[in-house]
């Protein structure tokens, strides 16, 4: 594709997430232009203080009317100096609150935006890249729309105005020497189209270098019981600090590569301001141009170089800025693989019957994990699923509440194909407790209560007295509202299982998926958790992973999966 049409529909997707903010760009765009004026007037009172109060030529209108050489005009120029400062101050402070309100509601709009998608893409897409790429993508380069909109877009209508201004007010006081100060305009154009590729292959390494090196921090300091445990701290130091060196090297080329289009530019821009002032120099000396109008030329030719400027470097900047919003949408373009079909049912309560038809799966360049599943399971019947690691336990319930969906074959909930149900009614259907219990970095009232926001104080303890797990809650300093910290670290593996099964309680589903509930409990633990999921599982439909044969003994049938092949369904283990 060509890399121009490429940018362009960028542009236009940037532009399509600004859109809704488009009166308050407006309104900064007002402010930025008000700056032309105030830089028009700015050089003002010098001409006045040489031309007229020094020199004898008459001031400009209005200030015609108090004479030449009169202190009064001095007085007014230098009124006039501290009036348009004062103003400039005013516009640059309201342009840069104004600027960065709406910069940080645009990025937060985005941003919000790019972490609700995450959630909806397949887990295949966050299996192969972690954690780390995305969460580098949401935090880091949803930031590009800020900088593309507001610092980019917005100062380079700004700068073209201010540049259209300026060019005006110099060719009416020497075209000649306008025309040579405008005469630099396509070599900084030229070089800044130069360098344009270069800066933007260099911007996309250097982002997947930085993704790569946090990739380093958020592996160690999750892990970090077993980097201690095998005392591998230096190791793991020296990895940390090789890949963020490679991170710092490739913004270290960048900045060369931004510092010599600088350099190339400021000594373009030193070459043209040289050859005004000789020739200025010259035509004062002729008597065709005041020295007021000189200098205040001079004035104007720096504040015409200065757009002039910002529209060449903005050319650097912006290639890093585009690399991150391509790494944003690419996030954005990736599809769950998993969506609502058109006109899916809604489902309020399943009674819990469910048949596997004919189903295989196989996970994306995997063999097949599931192979020709069939089978029947009746509303409330206890399921238990054994099989060897990797033999497609997980898979089959995974499938059943639609985290992937069959590559053949089709499964009925109470006679209807999954498919044809609503994703989000169908998931209210299960409640799941996996082998290890995810909790939040919050309290253990919000832990329990995940499963139904809305649910009561006395709820929660119900469905912790009913979890057995009331008891050891009201013994913690805090009770309910102890912080269970990262990941629930603070509490025991078997108390962070009973707050699980509180979760589950809690929400009340028909259908109840235990994923090796016991496989980590000591046997005093197991007995209360046991205790627990047998109050769980009345009137449910329960499929129970496990490999412990005193899990599988409240079953009314285990199926046997054995790579991917279901061996036959019996009944409970006597």
């Amino acid at each position: 594709m060509n890399p121009r049409s490429g940018d362009l529909k960028l542009l236009r997707r940037i532009g399509e997430q600004a859109r809704p903010f488009a009166p308050h760009l407006l309104c900064i765009m007002l402010l930025d232009l008000l700056a032309t004026p105030l830089a028009l007037l700015a050089p003002l009172p010098l001409k006045i203080a040489v031309d007229s109060v020094l020199g004898d030529r008459p001031p400009p209108f209005p200030f015609a009317t108090l004479g030449a050489g009169s202190q009064t005009l001095l007085i007014a120029a230098a009124g006039l100096l501290v009036v348009v400062t004062f103003a400039s101050l005013l516009q640059a402070l309201g342009a840069s609150l104004l600027r960065t309100h709406v910069g940080e509601r645009l990025t937060l709009a985005f941003r919000a935006r790019l972490f609700r998608h995450a959630q909806l893409v397949s887990f295949t897409y966050h299996d192969q890249r972690g954690t780390t790429d995305p969460t580098y993508r949401i935090q880091y380069d949803t930031e590009a729309v800020r900088h593309l909109v507001v610092d980019g877009l917005l100062p380079f209508v700004g700068a073209a105005v201010t540049l259209a201004s300026m060019l005006y007010v110099s060719m009416r006081i020497d075209t000649q020497l306008a025309l040579i100060a405008l005469a630099v305009t396509p070599v900084l154009f030229a070089l800044s189209r130069a360098y344009r590729r270069n800066l933007r292959s260099q911007s996309r390494q250097a982002k997947k270098l930085e993704s790569d090196a946090m990739g380093v921090v958020q592996e160690v300091l999750t892990s970090l019981r077993v980097v201690k445990a095998f005392a591998q701290e230096e190791r793991e130091q020296e990895r940390f600090v090789r890949r963020f060196g490679e991170s710092m090297r490739a913004r270290l080329k960048i900045a060369w590569t931004e510092g010599g289009l600088g350099l190339l530019m400021g000594f373009t821009l030193a070459l043209s301001t040289a050859a005004v002032l000789v020739i200025g120099v010259k035509n004062v000396q002729a008597g065709t141009l005041s020295l007021g109008n000189l200098l205040l030329l001079m004035v104007y030719l720096t504040q015409l170089y200065a757009p002039l400027k910002t529209i060449s470097r903005k050319v650097a900047s912006v290639q890093s800025h585009l690399v991150s919003a391509e790494r944003a949408f690419a996030l954005l373009d990736e599809s769950p693989d998993v969506v609502d079909h058109p006109g899916a049912r809604r489902l309020k309560r399943a009674r819990g019957a469910f048949v596997f038809e004919g189903v295989s799966f196989a996970y994306p360049g995997s063999r097949l994990v599931l192979v020709n599943i069939n089978c029947q399971v009746d509303a409330g019947t206890r399921v238990g699923l054994a099989g060897e690691t990797g033999s497609g336990k997980t898979t089959l319930t995974g499938l059943l509440m639609r985290f992937h969906d069959p590559g053949s074959g089709r499964i009925l909930l109470d006679g209807v194909d999954l498919r044809e149900l609503r994703l989000r009614d169908l998931r209210e259907q299960f409640s799941l407790v996996p082998q290890d219990p995810v909790l939040f970095s919050t309290s253990i009232e919000e832990n329990i209560a995940y499963a139904r926001p809305q649910a009561s104080r006395e709820d929660v303890i119900a469905a912790a007295r009913a979890a057995n797990a009331h008891d050891f809650i009201e013994a913690l300093p805090d009770g309910y509202r102890t912080l269970v910290g990262e990941r629930g670290m603070r509490l025991s593996g078997g108390e962070r299982q009973r707050v699980a099964l509180a979760r589950a309680f809690l929400k009340d589903a028909p259908i109840l998926v235990l994923d090796e509930p016991t496989s980590a409990l000591d046997p005093g633990t197991e007995r209360a958790v046991l205790d627990a999921m047998r109050r769980l599982m009345r009137k449910r439909t329960t499929l129970i992973i496990a490999h412990r044969a005193s899990t599988l003994l409240a079953c009314d049938q285990v199926l046997t999966l054995r790579d991917g092949v279901l061996a036959g369904a019996v009944g409970a283990p006597s």
